[in-house]
């Protein structure tokens, strides 16, 4: 055989040796790889395991994190009440002590003491912390709107103590008719049944029962902003609304004579009119109304001003509460 074929023929042989050299590579990667995989998915079986059971250093900075902002909150809270005590006090102090010796009453303010809609938290709810910041939130926006009106009513007291001289006069702080006129009381506030219309409703004044033509008095100075002399059937009849300023307005309804013109001044005292039963009004009467800022109170509030506690209380036990003089 030539040494041309020889080679040929060995050729083969060759190729068989490294294609199994070959394969046992693979055989011996294979299960190399398996291993690896096998052992990456123990270890993070183990440090799955590890996390739930023990803390990492990242979970315990975490919470660690998470208690700091516990105290702060609680911290925040206790300032918040602490915060809460000491306007309580400067309330009280308003109310019981300068608003008593101004002898004014509490400033109305509608709907700066109504909660905010919980929309307005609604960026704090799905926290493990929600209730807690919620709270907190919701308290210090109370504390915000209650610090604001007793700024706005404090701001009223300082002007008014600039003014008080003059205010000591405008306050109606005198009954308008002479007591020993009076016959009956009728009070202010929610009726049980209306005499004419037989349904509950708001008396916004008192009525002072007297024999027709007993003088009015004007019950602070004050200037005269309306008169009305109509005779209809119905309403306040022939009335006069004084402005005494410093938030103060009366009425003195259903009269017989008005003795005073838009404009003009009066002082305390002076007379204006004369009781009457013009209007709806079914007997001789005065419908006296005290308002403040807008907003009827109880006139009741400024007659024991000028009474003593045993005349205060008797007028208190004569007091009545349906009245059938008046159909306003």
């Amino acid at each position: 055989m030539s040494e041309k074929g020889a080679n040929m023929e060995e050729r083969p042989a060759t190729g068989g040796r490294e294609d199994n050299a070959e394969t046992d590579v693979r055989r011996g990667r294979y299960p190399f790889l398996r291993k690896l995989l096998l052992g990456f998915i123990v270890i993070s079986l183990l440090n799955a395991v590890f996390s739930y059971m023990f803390f990492t250093p990242k979970m315990y900075s975490i919470n660690s994190d998470n208690r700091e902002l516990v105290l702060k909150y609680r911290i925040l809270q206790d300032r918040i009440r602490t915060l809460q005590s000491k306007l309580d006090e400067i309330r009280h102090r308003d109310m019981s002590v300068y608003r008593a010796l101004f002898s004014v009453d509490t400033l109305p303010l509608t709907g700066i003491y109504d909660e905010y809609p919980d929309s307005k938290y609604a960026d704090l709810q799905g926290d493990t912390y929600s209730s807690l910041m919620t709270s907190t939130w919701k308290s210090l926006d109370a504390l915000a709107r209650e610090a604001y009106g007793e700024s706005l009513s404090l701001d009223e007291l300082q002007i008014l103590a600039k003014n008080k001289e003059r205010m000591s006069l405008a306050i109606p702080a005198v009954w308008p008719i002479d007591r020993t006129e009076l016959k009956a009381f009728y009070a202010f506030g929610m009726r049980k049944v209306h005499p004419i219309y037989k349904t509950r409703k708001m008396h916004k004044g008192v009525d002072l029962s007297c024999n027709k033509g007993v003088p009015v008095y004007a019950t602070g100075d004050a200037i005269v902003e309306k008169v009305e002399t109509g005779l209809r059937r119905r309403g306040y009849g022939k009335q006069i609304l004084l402005n005494h300023e410093f938030g103060y307005k009366t009425r003195y309804a259903h009269l017989n004579r008005i003795l005073v013109s838009p404009g003009q001044k009066v002082s305390r005292g002076q007379i204006i009119g004369e009781v009457g039963s013009t209007g709806g009004s079914t007997g001789p009467h005065l419908h006296y109304e005290v308002i403040y800022m807008g907003r009827n109170v109880n006139p009741v509030n400024y007659f024991n001003r000028n009474m003593s506690s045993e005349e205060y209380r008797t007028l208190m036990e004569n007091i009545k509460y349906n009245a059938d003089l008046e159909v306003e």
